[in-house]
């Protein structure tokens, strides 16, 4: 890929055209004020590129892009496909997506298209090409934006749909094969024919669900490789390739999609003020869709690294407020610094705000931007200034960190989408739970989090791809680079996944199991074999009864077990009736009923151990589970205050590096695991750098963040 710059690259989205009067080199000075290197710009306005059909504007963009080149600011230019002009959608009215068979998407939002229709591609490649031929040869631009935020809907269009019958045929060959793979005879829903298959509006069958969510997912990655094709026939040796990813989307699979893209870009929003205090209140009520508390954050930025296991880019996070017009929440002074610090600590190559100027009508009219709807400096602007100033400052130390990693945790994208339909967690009211697969998922990584370690997360097909052999590690690899691997929730899996685990423990690894994981094939067909399929005998466990839990549990540890467990600790939300051969119980429920099953028990397996937890751990029961797995995290950070979290990570010269946050209102002290050299200290002259010796007190005020690199 093209050689990104040897800094974190610092900036905002800018948009010229949504301004009320003309201030593009005010605005510049003031950012390269702040210490912005990039902008970006231009994916949002179709209709701005192209006015009417066939008629182009496109010097509009030209005093923008000259302006951030004399200032030495970096940009990078967006296709604008994701928001189809008015006129399209009224001369071409086919191109509509259907959100069911037959009912169109209502049009005066974005992404109401059928990207896959051929009229819709024949005017995207034609602007496109326009806006690239006009600006690719530009000295500011650094790289192209495909899109934004692909696979928000699943197009049900007739002809989606046809093509999900030829990729079932192609998948498939015949229908009895499909009726087999599927169960079909089940409800008497066997197929004859392949014009028998029903479309998936009232669809009840988990297989076709599995199915179906795949397919959407290709076509979203097949949209992208698309545009990055026509890209690269206008980029320089010297620009990237990416677009920018909201990772809960229903049609998208970040793996698959960072295939055609030569760097993966990521917009990670979150809760501000108290929902980043630690240590966490735990009956603060998670919110709709940002992430929340600070595991979320560090969530969001490790999400990003797993798509491609490699640094990432940060095109869009909080600036202000962000949602609508009742939720309204800017951060408190130093959550910014805290969220950017914390995103590069995890492997951000660069940090974007959305965005400039809050705008003055539109429906993010209240999505505040870097400066207020006045346009004048305020506190974020000056907080926002100081990161620049701090990134400068830490220069190339910085740029691409490898975060370390205490605990592995596997991710299941099928998984989650099956549970999304299937899910096997309720909510609170006793309903479904859509969000299953982040209920059985987050606990552990929350837990991780909040017991001072730190998580990377790998795809399963990271681990081992059944379809192609050489990728992936080998479970001795595996075992070497992460000794405690975490499957919590892998509902579907391949024979081959599973053997890969009982492998990865074989060699020395320490793998942990939790609820649902290895329970269905990979059509999402329950398996016949005991449960946890082909891992029972690793395990020294199996089960047979599973059971929703209503209420929490209480926990303890029985004499001799090797993990400790505070008296607030409680099973929540599942339980899997754990039977016993030969493995150690860890700990028991205190329950008439439940208490005749163990909820966590522990197995030496080969050169390593297989632990099984039967339930979803509270707050306090993952905290002491994680620190019971990696009692001595990598980083070398001990006994750190309740409300201080150590991120750290090896930059590309070799030097290790040190992110230390103080989540809280009240000053904190930690006591450095080696020696330190503060990197933000005496701005950008190496000899000015303070330095403090191994055990030294690290001062932390409120809300604040501290940068060093090992002596």
């Amino acid at each position: 890929m093209p050689a990104l710059p040897s800094r974190v690259l610092f900036g905002a989205a800018y948009y010229p055209e949504y301004h009320r009067m003309d201030r593009v080199e005010a605005d510049l000075d003031l950012m390269a004020e702040a210490g912005f290197n990039v902008i970006r710009v231009g994916e949002s306005v179709w209709s701005t590129w192209e006015p009417e059909n066939g008629r182009f504007d496109l010097d509009w963009l030209q005093p923008t892009l000259d302006a951030a080149r004399t200032r030495g600011i970096s940009v990078v230019l967006g296709t604008p496909t994701y928001a189809v002009p008015p006129w399209l959608a009224r001369q071409y009215p086919e191109i509509a997506a259907e959100e069911a068979t037959g009912r169109r998407a209502n049009w005066g939002g974005r992404q109401e298209m059928d990207f896959t229709h051929p009229a819709f591609r024949f005017h995207a490649e034609r602007v496109i090409r326009r806006i690239l031929a006009r600006y690719a040869a530009h000295p500011a631009v650094i790289g192209y934006q495909l899109d934004n935020e692909p696979g928000c809907r699943l197009p049900h269009n007739t002809g989606v749909f046809q093509r999900f019958v030829d990729d079932l045929r192609s998948r498939y060959g015949d229908v009895e094969t499909l009726n087999r793979a599927w169960g079909l005879v089940y409800w008497s829903h066997r197929l004859t024919d392949w014009a028998d298959l029903w479309t998936p509006d009232g669809n009840a069958q988990p297989q076709y669900d599995v199915a179906w969510r795949a397919f959407q997912a290709r076509q979203t990655s097949e949209f992208i490789a698309w545009q990055a094709d026509i890209a690269r026939e206008y980029a320089h040796p010297d620009q990237f390739v990416t677009t920018c990813l909201h990772y809960n989307h229903a049609a998208l699979d970040d793996q698959q999609v960072a295939q055609s893209l030569d760097v993966i870009a990521a917009n990670p929003y979150y809760e501000m003020q108290d929902a980043l205090a630690l240590p966490a209140d735990p009956d603060r009520p998670s919110h709709s869709w940002l992430a929340g508390g600070v595991w979320g954050l560090l969530q969001g930025a490790d999400r990003a690294w797993a798509t491609r296991q490699e640094p990432f880019l940060v095109t869009e996070t909080n600036a202000q407020s962000v949602g609508g017009t009742s939720d309204t929440v800017p951060p408190f002074d130093g959550q910014w610094r805290q969220a950017a610090w914390a995103m590069v600590a995890r492997g951000a190559r660069m940090v974007e705000y959305w965005h400039w100027h809050t705008l003055h009508f539109g429906a993010e009219t209240y999505w505040g931007g870097v400066l207020p709807h006045s346009g004048r400096p305020g506190r974020a602007y000056a907080e926002i200034a100081r990161l620049g100033a701090e990134f400068a400052a830490a220069g190339a130390a910085v740029a691409g960190l490898e975060p370390d990693c205490d605990i592995a945790m596997v991710y299941s994208l099928p998984s989650k989408w099956l549970m999304q339909k299937h899910p096997p967690l309720s909510d609170a009211h006793g309903a479904p739970d859509g969000g299953s697969y982040h209920g059985l998922f987050d606990p552990f990584y929350r837990g991780a989090v909040e017991s001072g370690r730190q998580v990377r997360i790998l795809h399963a097909r990271q681990l081992h791809d059944p379809a192609d052999p050489s990728a992936g590690l080998s479970p001795e690899l595996a075992a070497q680079r992460h000794p405690v691997l975490i499957a919590a929730g892998l509902y579907l899996a391949e024979d081959d996944i599973l053997d890969w685990l009982h492998g990865y423990a074989e060699a020395g690894g320490h793998l942990v199991l939790g609820p649902r994981t290895g329970y269905a094939d990979e059509e999402a067909r329950a398996r016949p074999e005991p449960a946890p399929a082909r891992l029972a005998d690793a395990a020294g466990v199996s089960y047979e009864e599973f059971s929703n839990l209503s209420g929490e549990l209480p926990l303890h540890t029985p004499a001799g077990s090797p993990l400790t467990l505070p008296a607030e600790a409680r099973a929540t939300r599942w339980a899997d009736a754990l039977m016993p051969s030969d493995a150690e119980v860890l700990a028991e429920y205190r329950h008439p009923h439940y208490g005749r099953w163990p909820a966590m028990t522990s197995r030496a397996h080969g050169r390593g151990q297989v632990t099984y937890v039967g339930t979803v751990p509270d707050p306090d029961t993952a905290r002491a589970l994680a620190q019971w797995l990696a009692p001595e995290p990598r980083g070398g950070w001990q006994r750190l205050p309740a409300s201080v979290t150590a991120l750290t990570g090896t930059a590309p010269d070799g030097r290790r590096i040190h992110v230390v946050h103080n989540w809280s209102w009240e000053p904190a002290v930690a006591s450095g695991p080696c020696g330190l050299v503060d990197l933000l200290a005496g701005g950008s002259d190496p000899a000015a750098k303070a330095a403090l010796p191994t055990g030294a007190p690290v001062e932390l005020g409120p809300w604040d963040v501290r940068v060093f690199a090992a002596e």
